[in-house]
């Protein structure tokens, strides 16, 4: 996969003028390609070719994995704030350490072997191997039982109940039959290259530049939900740059695009089959905080007065309506999506906050001892040491990318040698999870049902030989871990104990500043109507859904976008 950029930029070339690559079914391939009128094309998640289908390893697996193929418990959707019942009919606190869940009855694994509590027992209890994501979820769990085919119960030596609000509706159920006799390496890291699922499509085929996906017609929500996905085929094309993400879609090779796309405000307003979410700026809903993430195991990164120097030379301002023309806002210091502004405490933002300061950012270092020695005009750390610092982004994700020059031209501005660098995704990823980077942007952690996402994304310990999800700067703080838990201890209806711990966790945050907040990264959604039309939008009279492929979206309601989009006249 080492140049499967330039591969895919050929492929993508050569493919898209026969609409689809291999047609066929059971993964075998055919010669036809598929009906265009049938077909829905999207791009913006898949930056290599697809390499497995295992729902387990959560940041990396096919687009469509989950949501198409394996399923979730319940739904979140952010918009409405509510939960939607999915494979279980219900879920409630029964006493004040049991849970008891309720399954749907008649729902079916794509193998014909009945869905059963046995297969959500056995999912939850995956998490006992130290490898998989979720396995911290043990730490606080004490027993699930089947009791009867249709009833799970759960019993918890520490009920959290804003974490496992979270984890029924971002944690697909896999098949006991298929998954049990595999080993911990083949359940965390394996591709599962044949995936048996219980959602609205089956695996068809996939290439070196695409995934393609066909209609279940036996998928249990048609005669229990009378809900029908309506695209026969979606075929995920792999991205090779933003730019050629663009030309697909105002060509109609591309129904819709979640890439980020440079110029699309023009396109927009030149284009009216080309629409989005607003009809006008910002056109995306907010999806996520981007972060500057700073290893905290190297020098001088380890010093918080270096990171707060760094931050106050940083100018949000010119990366908004730069490489953004003003798509995107600058993120409150605390990070906090705007959806949950409630909970940002303005006193600590008004006492420890930054913004973009070169003269503060000076003053920082020089009171911490950073000085340069050597008349090149770029300090040395205290001890006396050269800063020769990378930031990293993937290559082809042009936003980020002149984002990081900005990032980089700003830090060299107040004396950090801070230089920018593009690698290609799977090497990043690799670096991300392993520590071996100076700094990064990342944008894991997405729009949910409540903040603790976000502070067990910043704080989770213990740290890992490879984070591969969370707390990729490898902060330890064991006050913030403790008042994480806390707060995935507070019941969702108690929003001023919330408030408390959020605070005091702001606090620390504001202080410490173990990454940066830098802006809010759109839900980059882009349709061409003259395919697919009755797109989400926030006009009165179209769905209200999440309009995008990325990971993790359709539990928040995404997979509802494909039972309302209408093929055009």
């Amino acid at each position: 996969m080492l140049n499967r950029t330039r591969l895919a930029a050929a492929l993508l070339a050569v493919g898209m003028a026969a609409t689809a690559c291999t047609g066929g079914g059971g993964g075998g391939g055919g010669a036809g390609a598929y009906p265009r009128n049938e077909t829905l094309y999207t791009t913006g998640t898949q930056w290599g070719p697809p390499s497995n289908w295992n729902p387990i390893m959560n940041w990396t697996y096919a687009t469509g994995t989950v949501g198409y193929a394996y399923e979730t418990l319940f739904l979140y959707d952010p918009l409405a704030d509510e939960y939607i019942p999915w494979l279980a009919e219900s879920g409630e606190w029964t006493g004040e350490d049991t849970y008891e869940l309720r399954l749907r009855e008649g729902v079916q694994w794509s193998d014909g072997e009945a869905f059963t509590a046995d297969d959500v027992v056995f999912t939850i209890e995956l998490g006992q191997m130290d490898s998989v994501p979720y396995s911290n979820l043990w730490n606080w769990l004490e027993e699930v039982e089947a009791v009867d085919d249709h009833t799970v119960r759960l019993t918890f030596s520490e009920p959290r109940h804003q974490e496992w609000a979270n984890w029924i509706y971002m944690n697909a159920i896999v098949p006991e039959h298929l998954w049990a006799d595999r080993s911990e390496e083949e359940v965390s890291s394996g591709a599962n290259e044949n995936p048996v699922g219980t959602g609205p499509y089956l695996y068809e085929t996939h290439d070196e530049d695409r995934m393609v996906w066909a209609e279940n017609e036996n998928w249990w929500a048609r005669d229990l939900l009378d809900l029908d996905v309506k695209p026969t085929y979606i075929v995920d094309i792999v991205n090779s740059s933003n730019d050629t993400a663009l030309g697909l879609l105002t060509q109609n090779d591309i129904d819709i695009s979640n890439n980020f796309l440079p110029g699309i405000d023009r396109t927009i307003t030149g284009n009216p089959q080309i629409t989005s979410y607003y009809p006008e700026p910002p056109y995306m809903l907010a999806a996520n905080t981007a972060w500057l993430v700073m290893n905290l195991e190297r020098a001088p990164m380890d010093d918080a007065r270096f990171r707060r120097a760094l931050a106050h030379s940083i100018d949000m301002q010119r990366i908004v309506e730069g490489p953004y023309s003003n798509l995107v806002e600058a993120a409150d210091p605390t990070g906090l999506l705007p959806n949950w502004d409630d909970y940002i405490d303005t006193a600590l933002v008004e006492e420890h906050g930054f913004s973009h300061d070169p003269d503060e950012a000076r003053s920082i270092l020089e009171e911490a001892g950073y000085s340069d020695t050597d008349g090149d005009g770029m300090v040395e750390t205290p001890d006396g040491d050269p800063i020769d610092l990378t930031i990293i982004v993937p290559s082809g994700w042009t936003d980020w990318m002149e984002a990081i020059r900005i990032i980089s031209e700003g830090a060299k501005e107040v004396g950090i040698n801070l230089n920018a660098d593009f690698p290609d995704d799977a090497a990043l990823q690799d670096a991300r999870e392993s520590g071996d980077f100076d700094m990064l942007i990342n944008n894991e952690r997405q729009i949910s049902n409540t903040p603790w996402v976000y502070y067990d994304y910043l704080f989770r310990l213990p740290i890992q030989e490879r984070q591969t999800t969370v707390n990729f700067g490898r902060y330890e703080n064991e006050e913030a871990w403790e008042l994480v838990e806390e707060l995935a201890r507070t019941p969702v209806e108690d929003r001023e104990g919330m408030r408390e711990i959020i605070s005091r966790l702001q606090e620390i945050q504001l202080t410490e500043m173990p990454a940066i907040p830098l802006w809010y990264n759109g839900l980059w959604s882009q349709v061409n109507n003259g395919t697919w039309t009755n797109w989400p939008s926030s006009a009165e009279d179209t769905p209200d859904h999440m309009p995008t492929t990325w990971r993790g979206y359709n539990q928040l309601g995404a997979i509802l976008t494909l039972t309302e989009i209408e093929p055009a006249a």
